[in-house]
């Protein structure tokens, strides 16, 4: 490419473009149409300078004035109570919905797995011994013990608000992480799921796994839906970078990883309800046909909203990634 001729050949088309975005709102409808059409073109000369015959000044040039024109055509939008409230009721549940061909099975495989860890410890005395001392475990077994005594350790409030911190940054890391391949993810569900299980070993052990499960029931299963949510939508991350279906991987990234980011947001709220739950219900003095009781409701209240509202907008096309104007939209490229 002869960049001198090319740019004298196009330049009156950067210059009245320049002039068209400077006018602002005072456009008539012709002209409007104008600015667009020069917009495409701009971008098309843009892209072509970049991959055949760069040269900084100019591209600076034409990258800001293709910046100022894309602003100018697709206008700017500020956020506002709407937008999020169309998030909450559309595009979050949406984006769980229509995720759960991932998470679903990773909640019934890693409680499985919780469950063998929980008989594998609970029936094997030596494999106790390798975890604690004997008065250790009896320690945190007994009536009184660490394990009950573990919720009402600290005032309600910042209990609650420290479990919310710890499990938000553990549902995030799920969801970030999964990029690479999915390894750290199945990592983070396994030291879960190892957790979960040597509690319901050694309390069943001891004899006590009703009390274990009383306390555990009732903010555990939003707790760990939750976090199987973001553990599932970031396995599913990273089996886009593997295997992008019909789109270009890049593009199917940067769409699955919205839509994460944005996943990240609402179940930092579902993880907040948990953390209240685990806070002020969990230690709290009622029964434990109650405290369990609140934990299903919740877990309920949570499945519906996911199935009905985020049914309804998967349906309606709606998939938890941000709105078009707020993307980056690829450069238009000739016909």
């Amino acid at each position: 490419m002869d960049l001198d001729v090319y740019v004298s050949a196009h330049r009156p088309e950067w210059d009245r473009l320049d002039h068209l975005l400077r006018r602002g709102r005072r456009l008539t409808g012709a002209e409007a149409d104008e600015l667009v059409a020069l917009y495409q073109r701009t971008a098309t000369h843009l892209s072509l300078l970049q991959s055949s015959a760069p040269d900084p000044v100019l591209t600076a040039r034409l990258t800001q004035l293709v910046a100022r024109a894309r602003a100018t055509v697709t206008g700017t939008r500020r956020a506002s109570w709407r937008d999020a409230a169309a998030f909450l009721t559309s595009g979050f549940p949406a984006a769980v919905y229509r995720s759960r061909h991932w998470w679903i099975p990773t909640a019934v495989l890693s409680t499985l797995l919780a469950a063998i860890i929980g008989w594998w410890i609970g029936t094997h005395p030596e494999v106790q011994s390798s975890i604690a001392a004997p008065d250790e475990l009896r320690r945190l077994t007994r009536p009184g013990g660490e394990y009950e005594t573990y919720y009402s350790s600290h005032p309600a409030a910042s209990f609650a608000a420290q479990v919310w911190t710890n499990n938000a940054q553990a549902a995030a890391m799920c969801l970030v992480l999964g990029a690479f391949l999915c390894v750290p993810v199945l990592w983070i569900l396994f030291l879960n799921m190892l957790n979960l299980g040597v509690g319901l070993g050694l309390m069943s052990s001891a004899g006590r796994l009703d009390t274990f499960l009383g306390l555990v029931l009732p903010h555990g299963l939003l707790e760990l839906t939750a976090v199987f949510v973001a553990a599932g939508t970031g396995l599913r991350l990273g089996w886009t970078l593997i295997d992008p279906g019909p789109l270009p991987r890049r593009t199917a990234l940067a769409q699955q990883g919205r839509a994460a980011l944005g996943m990240a947001l609402g179940l930092a709220l579902v993880l907040f309800v948990s953390g209240l739950i685990e806070g002020f219900v969990t230690p709290s003095g009622l029964p434990t046909w109650a405290r369990i009781a609140i934990g299903i409701t919740a877990e309920l209240a949570f499945l519906l909203y996911v199935y009905v509202l985020g049914g309804r907008a998967a349906r309606a096309g709606e998939t938890g990634d941000v709105e078009s104007p707020d993307r980056s939209a690829d450069l238009p490229t000739a016909a």
